[in-house]
């Protein structure tokens, strides 16, 4: 069910984001490491204080300065990220794209109340409920958590008014157009599940996402720059589904960014083209898109259904290029007495350490057609526990192990997900279409 849940962002980061374990990789030169950041309330507090006032208005309902302040001190905490001279201003500029869109939806909440006759707006009842389940969630009492928001400097009217918002929003969207209402096809699935099955045989990648909007922040220069801070946030250890939660524009924001697995052909074209050059738990650089920015955690990825997998070791002699006729004969001799002593993988290691000259290592899992072709053809007449004979490469003499062999599956989801994630798309498209109406036809003033 949909649900564009930016607050429950505090249950990944509210442990409380002191960051400093170590964030994903980028797939770029490695920044000098910096400072320790500091402890969310720290952080939170470092907020500069606003001048007293309005910062804006929507249909002549007010957000002050002190809504403003409370809401990137929220937006600080449940993101993990920290406010730095760079970032300041795209933290103060979420925080208050956000609230607007709040007062856009509940005066649309209360209108419909007044034109459909019922209570649309969720309840005092409702928000600590929810409240109590984020709570769970962390391992807290509602009472902890309010006290923990508390040390940061959030009232804890500032996170019930957020999520008064979503829950009423998303009780709008989902009764007035999910149900029987919303139609997705025989036709639709069929087409979907046809694309899945077909893609099965290639690679696949578990990706999040983060999609920087850059009509929605102020063009694409904006959009990049913001990206790049992002990034710098989430190697210093801010938490990735949380920073998507709260920044995020993409339909996986309530997900944490999580797009599960996809193949190549599901993957925007600016992101497919970078995406090979990632390794799991990197980042990428921020990629320019259509629309705007994407930053892309490559969580992991896996050959497709039907590819041969071969798991393997070696031992191996280093030889250069230029290595004499005599010197390859001494090291090929030598891997031979070696591999007569070998029974598998169980004891390659073992008996390599013995060896002066030789060095032994695990390759981890493979698939069979990325091997090089030299060793490629060797393992594929080799059984389980089985030694190649010595193989001469441009960097030295190798024993080449096999110690597993299978063939890769890829589970597809039941026509009833296919159904439900598309369900889901078009909720989170129709709330988007409508925010965005909303926001066209109101008179919103900045100051």
């Amino acid at each position: 069910m949909m649900r564009a849940r930016r607050a429950a962002g505090i249950a990944a980061a509210i442990g409380f984001a002191v960051a400093g374990a170590g964030g994903p990789a980028l797939a770029q030169d490695a920044a000098p490491p910096a400072a320790a950041p500091p402890a969310p309330a720290a952080a939170a507090a470092a907020v500069q204080p606003l001048t007293e006032g309005v910062v804006a208005t929507v249909n002549d309902d007010v957000i002050s300065t002190y809504d403003l302040r409370q809401r990137m001190r929220l937006l600080i905490v449940t993101s993990g990220v920290q406010p730095t001279q760079d970032n300041l201003q795209q933290i103060q500029r979420e925080a208050l794209r956000s609230l607007v869109d709040e007062r856009l939806e509940m005066q649309e909440i209360r209108h419909q109340e007044k034109e459909q006759k019922f209570k649309i707006a969720a309840s005092d009842e409702d928000v600590m409920a929810d409240l109590g389940r984020m709570a769970q969630g962390n391992r807290m009492t509602a009472d902890q958590l309010l006290n923990a928001l508390a040390s940061a400097g959030v009232g804890a009217d500032t996170l019930r008014e957020q999520l008064r918002a979503e829950i009423s929003w998303q009780r709008w969207i989902q009764g007035r157009y999910g149900g029987s209402r919303l139609k997705v096809s025989p036709a639709q699935v069929n087409a979907v599940m046809t694309q899945i099955e077909a893609e099965a045989a290639k690679p696949q990648y578990q990706i999040s996402e983060i999609f920087i909007d850059a009509a929605r922040v102020g063009g694409l220069e904006v959009a990049t720059n913001g990206a790049q801070q992002l990034i710098g946030q989430l190697q210093q250890g801010a938490p990735f589904p949380a920073v998507a939660r709260q920044f995020s524009a993409a339909p996986t924001a309530a997900n944490g960014g999580d797009a599960g697995w996809l193949a190549e052909s599901q993957l925007p074209p600016e992101v497919r083209n970078g995406i090979s050059e990632l390794s799991p738990g990197q980042l990428s650089r921020p990629i320019p898109a259509k629309d705007g920015v994407y930053i892309i955690l490559l969580r992991d990825k896996r050959a497709g259904a039907g590819a041969d997998l071969v798991t393997l070791k070696q031992a191996a002699i280093a030889l250069p290029a230029t290595a004499s006729a005599e010197q390859i004969e001494a090291a090929r001799q030598k891997l031979a007495e070696l591999k007569s002593k070998v029974n598998g993988c169980g004891n390659l290691e073992s008996a390599a350490s013995k060896v002066q000259g030789v060095v032994a290592a695990d390759l981890g899992e493979a698939n069979l057609k990325d091997l090089r072709p030299d060793f490629r053809d060797a393992v594929a007449n080799l059984q389980i526990n089985q030694v190649s004979d010595p193989i001469r490469t441009d960097v030295g003499l190798h024993l080449i192990a096999v110690c597993a062999k299978r063939e890769s599956g890829v589970t597809l989801p039941s026509r009833e997900e296919v159904e439900s994630r598309l369900e889901d798309e078009q909720l989170s498209l129709i709330s988007r279409r409508y925010l965005r109406d909303l926001r066209n036809s109101a008179t919103i003033e900045t100051r």
